[in-house]
């Protein structure tokens, strides 16, 4: 499986993610930069934390406008994997490949550290190598990661099952519902806060992320090595 890491001005997690897929989990990584016009080549698309565009305006909106976002946008419409990671899920939101909003953490402070999360929805091409109410360890780096939107849409989301991960015992940034994560009704795309790809070796304090990377390989391998 091929694996794009889109790369922004101001991104700073992307050398997280390509070592979390090329070290650990031993597929093909490359970085893309934003001014690219093709994804065609790749499997699975990976955005990844950091401040991009100094996060000036809104975070995520600037990259937005990038080119490769018209790409991002065809990856998810013909249903390949879409992982968007703290600012990455800022730019899902932005996409609108993601509904609703991060807005200012509830304390209006950046935080950093390992939180719990529960997985709520273990049934999805990101979570299928969690047990369903797992709860695992995963570090938090954001200062705008407080997750809101209206009522009809917190609906759907209950309504669908796309609230695949939410803060346990702790709720850090004030979030809506506790939720640290979402997918789309497709469930192809994921955003997520919490960041994954540090907590992918047990040197770094604990591998609970790596399963969600093994995940998408293992969905990606049966529906296009195994059949």
């Amino acid at each position: 499986m091929k694996f794009a890491v889109i790369v922004f001005p101001g991104s700073n997690c992307d050398i997280d993610m390509y070592h979390a897929i090329k070290d650990e989990l031993g597929e093909e990584v490359e970085y893309v930069w934003h001014t690219e016009t093709d994804l065609s080549q790749f499997d699975g698309v990976l955005i990844p934390g950091g401040f991009s565009y100094g996060d000036y305006l809104r975070c995520g909106a600037m990259a937005n406008q990038s080119n490769i976002m018209a790409e991002v946008k065809k990856a998810a419409a013909a249903g390949k994997p879409v992982l968007g990671v703290c600012n990455g899920f800022q730019i899902l939101t932005e996409a609108g490949l993601l509904p609703g909003a991060l807005l200012r953490n509830r304390d209006l402070k950046f935080m950093c550290r390992t939180v719990q999360l529960k997985v709520e929805n273990n049934n999805t091409l990101f979570t299928n190598h969690y047990e369903a109410g797992q709860v695992i360890n995963i570090p938090i780096a954001h200062g705008e990661g407080n997750y809101y939107c209206d009522e009809e849409t917190l609906a759907k989301l209950q309504a669908n099952n796309q609230i695949v991960f939410t803060y346990s015992g702790d709720n850090p940034n004030g979030s809506l519902e506790d939720i640290a994560g979402i997918v789309n009704e497709q469930g192809n795309v994921l955003g997520m806060m919490p960041h994954p790809e540090r907590a992918v070796d047990e040197l770094v304090g604990g591998a609970d992320g790596l399963e969600l990377f093994k995940s998408i390989v293992k969905q990606w391998r049966e529906n296009h090595v195994n059949n």
